[in-house]
């Protein structure tokens, strides 16, 4: 039986992380979209952060780097 924290925990990450590429996606076509930038950089900064840092041993830099690859070759 799975942990009620660690399934918090393992959805708010995976929102996140649906939101950041859906942003990258739409810079991607218009990179002058100031809300996608806007989106982007606020899920940037719960990457960077020690809320998401208390939450999961996932290097955040890490996961961004890996997110903005994955977005240059879509």
């Amino acid at each position: 039986m799975t942990d009620p924290y660690e399934n918090l925990v393992n959805t708010i990450v995976l929102q996140t992380v649906k939101d950041y590429r859906n942003a990258l996606k739409r810079l991607k076509k218009k990179p002058s979209n100031q809300a996608a930038l806007s989106d982007a950089m606020e899920c940037e900064r719960f990457f960077r952060s020690s809320w998401y840092a208390a939450l999961t041993n996932v290097d955040g830099e890490y996961l961004i780097y890996k997110l903005r690859e994955e977005a240059k070759s879509l």
